[in-house]
């Protein structure tokens, strides 16, 4: 491997990053409207999002990013490869991330709720006070994995043609006829970028006293 493979790499891990983050911040918001909306039991809506996140953990990333890439023109929309790859993946940890956040919601004691009420306090300032630091807290560990599988599904959307870690791999071990290198190389990669996170994980948890 030269420099240039180096490069190649190194690009790929960042459409990686990109792709990746850029998911985890679309999911992670999403997913906790959805889980609001199935405990508090809205009508209609709540069996809908419950097939939806049901139908969503189901479907292989590699069969959603090509349903989405390939469909979506026929109906005049023509998301780009990397539109596509962020929200295949961001509709992914979105149903997954429901689930984590909904466990939090039911977990969470109701008496607190009922002192506020009584105490005259807002639905939007109980949530916020109230409900939201601490279904976090219980929420952390399970999201921050959540990331981390998100990583490691990421190179599913190569299927699309876009080049990331993984497919800049495979490339450069195509035109070298050396395919172990740059899969050690990228190995490498994928280790610090999950390393990082973990330790962010670590450092977010120990600030507000959760148990990695």
């Amino acid at each position: 491997m030269g420099a240039a493979d180096l490069v190649t790499l190194l690009d790929g891990l960042r459409i990686t990053i990109l792709v990746s983050l850029s998911a985890v911040c679309l999911g992670v918001p999403l997913g906790l409207g959805l889980a609001l909306i199935r405990w508090r039991h809205v009508p209609v809506l709540d069996p809908v999002v419950a097939s939806l996140v049901s139908l969503l953990r189901a479907v292989p990333s590699v069969t959603l990013a090509l349903l989405v890439y390939f469909a979506l023109p026929s109906i005049g929309f023509a998301p780009s490869r990397l539109e596509t790859a962020i929200a295949v993946l961001a509709v992914g940890t979105m149903a997954f991330d429901c689930e984590i956040w909904r466990a939090a919601l039911l977990a969470f004691p109701h008496d607190q709720l009922d002192a506020a009420i009584a105490c005259g306090m807002r639905r939007g300032l109980r949530f916020r006070r109230i409900v939201l630091p601490q279904i976090v807290r219980a929420s952390l560990p399970a999201l921050m994995n959540e990331v981390t599988l998100i990583i490691k599904v990421s190179p599913a959307v190569a299927v699309i043609g876009l080049v990331d870690t993984t497919r800049a791999a495979v490339r450069i071990g195509a035109q070298t006829y050396a395919p172990i290198p740059p899969f050690i190389v990228a190995l490498l990669l994928y280790m610090v970028l999950i390393g990082a996170l973990i330790g962010t994980q670590r450092l977010i948890a120990r600030k507000l006293g959760v148990q990695p």
